[in-house]
């Protein structure tokens, strides 16, 4: 649903209601109030008495207020704004504003509540902007520390690689080291066996005996 349908079915609402509440007011005081109101024909003929066979003395235009004095069969006895006291069909005749009189206080009223609405309209779309603009700086922060995590995870994996390269370089080191110790220490051994194997086959100096004379 549109905004501009939205708010026309809001006016219209309104309206109904600012139409049903005066006729319920005025239905509800209609034992104690004598205001009445010309119906909306164009007008209303009123006549001396209160039948038929009584001269039309006048008109009441519709939609004017008149005082109900009171009613035989069909007809009513009413004072009208000017002050003249005629008989009028009580058909003509209503409880209720007519629409004439209705009508300005129901255009003040839909004005109202059209601007009402606008401000309703523009505060909605102030906060809308609002959170458009709070979501947007959201979604650049989340990209920004997306950007920031996979910039972490290449020096991460930069920083793994390197660290296996030089676990790599210490482990031939040490195979290396092992070795030479390997080889040194075969080396003396085997010295070491060569001298015991040379020497018992070395000829030994006899010793020269002491003379004593």
């Amino acid at each position: 649903m549109t905004m501009q349908r939205y708010k026309t079915l809001m006016t219209l609402g309104m309206v109904l209601g600012a139409l049903a509440l005066p006729a319920q007011a005025q239905q509800d005081d209609a034992q104690d109030d004598a205001s009445r109101w010309v119906s909306d024909d164009l007008t209303t003929y009123v006549r001396s008495g209160p039948t038929d066979g009584y001269r039309i003395v006048g008109t009441l235009t519709a939609g004017d207020p008149v005082e109900l004095l009171e009613t035989q069969g069909d007809y009513s006895r009413v004072r009208s704004q000017s002050g003249d006291v005629v008989w009028v069909p009580s058909s003509n005749i209503q409880d209720a504003p007519s629409a004439r009189v209705q009508l300005p206080e129901l255009e003040t009223r839909v004005q109202e509540l059209s601007e009402e609405l606008s401000g309703i309209n523009e505060t909605w779309e102030s906060r809308m902007a609002s959170l458009t603009e709070t979501l947007d700086v959201r979604e650049r922060r989340i990209a920004d520390l997306e950007q920031r995590n996979q910039a972490l995870e290449s020096e991460s994996e930069a920083s793994r690689s390197t660290v296996r390269e030089l676990q790599a370089r210490l482990d031939t080191q040490e195979e290396d080291l092992l070795m030479r110790y390997f080889m040194y220490g075969g080396g003396v051994a085997g010295a070491g066996l060569l001298v015991g194997l040379i020497v018992p086959h070395l000829p030994r100096r006899r010793r020269k005996r002491d003379r004593w004379f």
